[in-house]
């Protein structure tokens, strides 16, 4: 455990942070500024320094990951009192104030939480519902963008539609209304009305308000840039009573607008204290001052200089490639020779794109390599892309996790249709189709027409049909009894067996190998209850069914952790919060970087610092490149420079052709 004195080895606007403890404070942390170590070593201070009480400190950040990096090394610092401390992310920490505080607002505590995929196929359901003809279905697409970023501003969709055509303006609203309407009725709370319906509480319970903020005394946020204005608003509401909140951010990473990040929370917080954090311990020098060339174009920032105390001179290399194919296959030479030259492991490189359009050319040259290991030729560079299809989305997990929301939650109607008739057990689609009109018709809880089948189907169903739905729900009461008398872990093996899924599998897959992914995703899904229930002893199945969809990345993560020595292929946005010793930028051309569409939505400056995250996130080695022509929407264009490349001092610059020189910096 640290002593008090053991900040010495932070620098001077570190230190300053890190004891600067009361009031409203704003400290400016760029790329690689060691923001982690500060507010890890400030909430060490308050408490060893300060005598401040752990359980009055709350650190909110973004993701689990970095909540959980966190909690480790505050531990670190002042032994097991860290336990004490709140220190999760918005959606975590509210999710436990609604658990213990909902139904003051109407709900029931057992609530299902709803992912935006469960959001859109709801929406979609809803959206064949309102028109009286499916097939003149307006832009759904623009609909469900918009109501998302409603949510996350906290206002309505009539805000947000003034300017749309005054049919699909008024189809938006009524969907989000009903949206509304349907999650009330199936006890289901969204990710964003996680932190609204907070507000609300907060808002119209002051007792409870109170309560929380005496816990609160001492806020601290974490990548403030990147908060919406309802996380804004949650942030005041808790601090106004005791007033110090301590945020720390960059303005010139927020690169979130698209998703309701509203980067002015930062620009315009009203701070009692700013300090800025501008020694880089990341990147060399010259990729700090090409990255805060570009960076300085824009209007709207705080102004800050990162440097380094790095000697190192290594120029950012650029090069034109005639096309795509040929940028690939020249990143390709210049990894083998990074490998080979500096004994560079694959995963200390990494390849960035804008879109993930850009990465098929790039898959195929790796495939195609050749490389020797030891005493023996290799083909193919191993790799991994960011962003893939998530364990929490495959079918199987996303079935056996519907079965928990229904055992959980019988009023959870999207669960309750994915796994009424999975595995099969004779309940058709016209079945389900008479069964769902009632359940509109008569404005009725689907679950409860279930129970009720022969009194509100009447002669419409046959006994056969009837049979199945009394089946079905048996089981479903059958499993819900055994959780109640059983551990989670031993319920769910239960629960696995009582609908013979691994049966279902073997009877319904045909491919040896795809049977058994899925019988191996059963059994992860598995040891993940496992875990959590060793890590939790006294959790339920609902307090599980929570932390795995606030945190449903985190298999993938595990699985990332175990293919380690894998080269990174990711977009600029999947790389914040990362670094790699050496980084190249692909398809930097205009209408690529800055992105055509995002040009038009979130303006010219987001496009900027998406640019300045991707640069620094290379420590040593950056290569720039671009094609003279790229096959895009089917047809070869020529390609013009990013725009951003102009920005970079050409001094900085190594320009070489497209067929890659030896190393020899």
């Amino acid at each position: 455990m640290q002593t008090k004195s053991c900040y010495s080895h932070l620098n001077p606007e570190q230190q300053r942070a890190v004891r600067t403890s009361k009031g409203r404070i704003l400290i400016l942390a760029g790329a690689g500024s060691g923001k982690t170590s500060v507010l890890t070593h400030r909430i060490a201070y308050l408490i060893q320094e300060e005598n401040v009480d752990p359980s009055h400190i709350i650190g909110l950040t973004f993701t689990n990951k970095a909540a959980e990096e966190m909690r480790e090394r505050v531990a670190k610092l002042v032994g097991p009192i860290a336990k004490k401390i709140t220190l999760s992310t918005f959606h975590s920490y509210c999710m436990k104030v609604l658990r213990n505080e909902i139904e003051l607002l109407g709900y029931a505590k057992n609530f299902s939480l709803y992912n935006e995929r469960d959001v859109k196929r709801l929406l979609d359901q809803l959206a064949s519902d309102l028109l009286e003809h499916p097939g003149e279905l307006p832009p759904m697409e623009k609909s469900r963008s918009q109501i998302n970023l409603a949510k996350s501003k906290g206002i309505s969709t009539e805000d947000l539609t003034s300017n749309d055509q005054k049919n699909h303006a008024k189809f938006t609203n009524e969907l989000f209304n009903r949206l509304q309407v349907s999650l009330r009725a199936y006890n289901a709370v969204d990710f964003d009305s996680l932190l609204t319906l907070t507000i609300d509480l907060f808002r119209k319970f002051p007792e409870v308000l109170e309560r929380y903020q005496d816990q609160a005394r001492y806020i601290m946020i974490d990548e403030y840039q990147d908060t919406n204005p309802v996380q804004d608003n949650l942030a005041d509401l808790l601090s106004a009573k005791y007033n110090n909140l301590c945020v720390v951010g960059d303005d010139d990473q927020s690169i979130y607008g698209w998703r309701g990040a509203e980067v002015r929370n930062i620009l315009e917080f009203n701070a009692d204290h700013v300090i800025k954090l501008e020694q880089n311990y990341r990147s060399t020098p010259v990729i700090l001052k090409a990255a805060n060339t570009v960076i300085r174009n824009n209007e709207e920032r705080h102004g800050k200089e990162l440097w380094s105390a790095s000697q190192n001179q290594t120029p950012i290399e650029l090069f034109h490639a005639p096309d795509e194919a040929h940028e690939a296959q020249a990143i390709v030479e210049r990894l083998l020779a990074y490998r080979k030259e500096k004994g560079y492991e694959w995963s200390d490189m990494a390849i960035l794109y804008r879109s993930n359009i850009l990465s098929r050319p790039l898959e195929i040259a790796l495939m195609q390599a050749t490389w020797r290991k030891d005493d023996s030729w290799q083909r193919g560079i191993p790799y991994r892309i960011f962003g893939g299809l998530e364990f929490y989305e495959r079918s199987e997990v996303k079935d056996l996790l519907s079965y928990l929301k229904v055992i959980n939650n019988p009023r959870d109607q999207t669960a309750l249709l994915r796994i009424i008739n999975v595995p099969r057990r004779g309940i058709s689609e016209k079945t389900l189709d008479l069964l769902t009109q009632v359940n509109r018709s008569k404005n009725i809880p689907l679950w409860d027409v279930l129970n009720k089948v022969e009194e509100y189907t009447d002669d419409q169903l046959n006994e056969r049909a009837k049979k199945s739905v009394h089946n079905f729900v048996t089981i479903i009461e059958d499993v819900k009894d055994y959780f109640d008398s059983h551990l989670p872990s031993e319920a769910f093996r239960y629960l696995i067996e009582r609908i013979n899924y691994t049966k279902a599998i073997q009877d319904d897959v045909k491919s040896e190998k795809m049977r058994e992914f899925k019988k191996e995703n059963v059994e992860q899904l598995i040891a993940s209850v496992n875990a959590y229930e060793t890590e939790n002893p006294n959790a339920t199945i609902n307090d599980f069914l929570g932390e795995s969809m606030l945190d449903d990345n985190e298999w993938q993560r595990k699985k990332n952790r175990a293919n380690e020595n894998s080269l990174s292929l990711m977009t600029f946005h999947s790389s914040k919060g990362l670094e790699f010793p050496v980084c190249f930028l692909i398809g930097l051309e205009d209408q690529i970087m800055p992105h055509e569409k995002s040009l038009m939505e979130t303006g010219l400056e987001e496009e900027r610092r998406l640019m300045y995250v991707a640069m620094t996130r290379a420590k040593k080695y950056l290569t720039l490149s671009m094609a003279q022509k790229r096959q895009r929407f089917g047809k070869e264009i020529k390609s013009s420079p990013s725009r951003f490349l102009h920005e970079i001092p050409k001094e900085l610059l190594k320009i070489t052709s497209w067929r890659y020189p030896e190393i020899t910096s």
